[in-house]
């Protein structure tokens, strides 16, 4: 089964720049790309952990004494490499977003294309779908997630229309949901919208924007001095959290300056901006969104 097509795969990987011996992390394991190039690169001494909180993904765990899936999310990074004993990581990569094969299962709910119920979750273990944040949720709380994770201008009036609409039927499926804001969703723009509304619900769904800065918190702790983290995202908020990391070692505002007006952080810029070769966006569209950016431990 194709589980994924791995984005920017032998860029993210160099960009690691990995040791044979090395210590490393893939904290978006998927279908495996990324790891199994990885591994590639490594030598009869190195090791490699895999998280993913997805149960569809432990079916395409890697037949190889260096290598260990953790069925967990990646927010909690440094509680289970403690765990295995790994205190320090040489390298650690991450392809943030949804994976092909949750995009191409309908009943996931994922995907603007299929029929199916409000869902939404990378880990159905979890209690919150996208069913209880439309269909619970207050007003302003749907609308503060449609304007923060979607950046939807008309996320009030949007709100408005599905408190209204559920106050009289439960809104359970992808098509209600559809019909009831179609209003806003003019044929000209419909897959933009319609990717704005699915990507703020599962923002919210799977709080990836929460997991995302407790990730990069525990990046500088994770690595040792000279090790490197390769980061692909998807969408200008995911970019934006890295970037600014990256440069000030905070997520806004600006870092503390010493008289002279320097100011230390954990990390440092390699190279430039990496974006997809025109000839990946044409064998893979998901990846036209794609940006990624590497950094080493100071």
């Amino acid at each position: 089964m194709e589980y994924h097509n791995p984005v920017l795969l032998t860029e993210a990987v160099d960009g690691l720049n990995i040791n044979p011996d090395g210590v490393y992390v893939d904290v978006t394991f998927g279908g495996g790309g990324h790891s199994r190039e990885i591994l590639k690169r490594l030598g009869s001494n190195g090791k490699l952990f895999g998280f993913d909180q997805d149960k569809d993904a432990l079916p395409n765990t890697i037949d190889d004494a260096r290598f260990t899936l953790i069925n967990e999310n990646f927010r909690y990074l440094k509680r289970f490499l403690r765990f295995y004993g790994v205190k320090e990581a040489d390298g650690i990569l991450a392809d943030f977003g949804v994976s092909s094969h949750q995009f191409d299962v309908a009943e996931r709910g994922f995907s603007t294309r299929f029929e199916a119920d409000l869902d939404m979750r990378m880990n159905q273990d979890n209690k919150l779908s996208a069913y209880h944040v439309i269909n619970k949720y207050e007003e302003k709380q749907i609308a503060e997630v449609f304007l923060q994770y979607g950046e939807l201008r008309q996320a009030p009036a949007m709100a408005r229309v599905i408190v209204g609409e559920r106050s009289n039927n439960e809104i359970k499926s992808s098509e209600h949901l559809k019909e009831v804001l179609k209003k806003f969703v003019k044929h000209k723009n419909e897959h933009k919208v319609l990717a704005q509304i699915y990507q703020a619900i599962r923002i919210e769904v799977n709080q990836e924007i929460e997991a995302l800065k407790e990730l990069l918190l525990q990046v500088p702790e994770v690595l040792k001095t000279g090790g490197r983290l390769s980061c692909i995202s998807y969408h200008s908020l995911e970019d934006r959290l890295v970037k600014r990391f990256i440069r000030n070692g905070l997520f806004e505002g600006e870092p503390e300056r010493d008289v002279y007006g320097h100011f230390e952080v954990p990390l440092k810029k390699v190279g430039k901006l990496i974006v997809p070769s025109k000839a990946e966006i044409r064998e893979n569209s998901r990846a036209r969104s794609a940006k990624l950016r590497v950094a080493e431990k100071i």
